[in-house]
């Protein structure tokens, strides 16, 4: 094909998503909180306000704040006030009759998995934030930069489970968020063995209340629950779907996971082996030019360039670096040369924008632009507001 036919197509092809984006942008989606008043669910009503595709209309949280009004039933932990919007939303118990289009779910896994599967039943899209289905077989584990097509898999989940509009997406543990990020370009230009991942993990999603954080200062604490989550999601997140079943992408990994006195921001020091012999200049160009479609770049908290490359010796540094990229992309430095594998790496991402809150947010984002969203209401859902002109 000639260069001039390619440049058609190209064209056609981004003006047929971009038409795709704007039919299924023609509303507003009406948003319910699951665990509303828990640090993630905090992050996602701060994040909801002024979203220009997502109106929060419900928070729902346990018996405790049930009856309550926002404002009342959340201890809020972030630096700017709570959402005007949000401030006088009545807390409700988390049963599948809450009046919105989808919901996320930022509960804890005790109880995470039936409030879940009860709302998906019920016809909600959940877009969760939980363990608890990950690793299910038919549940796309997703990250939109790196495994897109996973979402599939989400008729055969429907069919499985007799859901009607109703489904589950996940996204990973916050650290494996950052680390399969950052491995995606390499997979892609060179193919992936081992993985050797040491991490240092800050206190703000660690049940750390402001009052008792003192408790880890001056420590590193050698232990944190989520270690195998590190070994198993990559293998789904950087596998296959194969029309009926996720294919591992069989890797060797090994994690070591330890708690550190840092407010924000993961710290992940990886060692890699790789299946084509690379340059460390080859690797950094991987990095470097590494950039998402622009189906995924018009999606409103995404960035067309997820990886940032610094060079001085000493970065990436939690307080230096965790808010690049308005702290949705993930830093990387330090490549080099490793004795025992090929190439090794530091990178740094934020634990609840990169992952957590901010990873639900862009999966939703995602769902939304390829239709998986239908009106629930009786009524339209909202109207986006028309341009400014003049």
């Amino acid at each position: 094909m000639s260069p001039q036919a390619q440049h058609r197509n190209g064209q056609a092809s981004r003006g047929q998503q971009e038409n795709k984006l704007v039919k299924n942008m023609a509303r507003k989606w009406r948003v319910g909180i699951l665990g509303a008043t828990g640090m993630v669910g905090q992050r996602l009503v701060n994040l909801l306000a002024g979203h220009p595709w997502f109106e929060l209309r419900e928070v729902a949280a346990s018996e405790r704040s049930s009856g309550k009004t926002y404002s009342e039933a959340v201890r809020w932990h972030l630096e700017t006030p709570i959402p005007e919007a949000a401030c006088e939303l009545m807390v409700k118990g988390v049963e599948p009759t809450l009046d919105c289009d989808f919901v996320f779910s930022a509960l804890d896994s005790s109880v995470a998995g039936l409030v879940e599967e009860d709302f998906a039943r019920a016809g909600y899209p959940v877009v969760s934030n939980s363990t608890n289905h990950r690793m299910d077989p038919d549940v796309p584990l997703l990250i939109p930069e790196v495994n897109a097509a996973h979402l599939q898999a989400i008729p055969v989940q429907q069919k499985n489970r007799g859901y009607t509009t109703g489904l589950i997406v996940t996204n990973p543990n916050p650290s494996t968020a950052g680390l399969v990020l950052v491995l995606k370009p390499l997979a892609d230009a060179f193919g992936l063995e081992r993985i050797f991942v040491v991490t240092l993990q800050t206190i703000s999603l660690a049940g750390y209340p402001a009052g008792a954080s003192t408790d880890i200062q001056g420590q590193v604490v050698p232990f944190i629950s989520g270690e195998k989550e590190m070994e198993s999601e990559p293998q789904k997140l950087l596998g296959q779907w194969d029309g009926r079943r996720f294919i591992e992408a069989g890797l060797g990994i090994s994690a070591h996971c330890n708690r550190v006195p840092v407010l924000d921001g993961h710290l992940e020091c990886v060692s890699l082996g790789l299946k084509k012999i690379a340059s460390l200049d080859e690797v950094r160009e991987a990095l470097r030019t590494f950039e998402v479609d622009h189906e995924l770049a018009a999606l409103p908290t995404a960035l067309r360039h997820p990886l940032i490359l610094l060079d001085e010796e000493s970065r990436p540094r939690p307080l230096c670096d965790v808010e690049a990229g308005g702290m949705a992309a993930a830093v990387v430095g330090r490549i080099r040369e490793c004795p025992l594998h090929d190439v090794k790496l530091t990178l740094l991402s934020h634990n609840l924008l990169r992952g957590a809150a901010g990873a639900a947010l862009l999966n939703a984002e995602l769902l939304a632009v390829r239709g998986f969203f239908r009106d629930r209401s009786s009524r339209s859902a909202v109207e986006l507001e028309e341009p400014a002109t003049g």
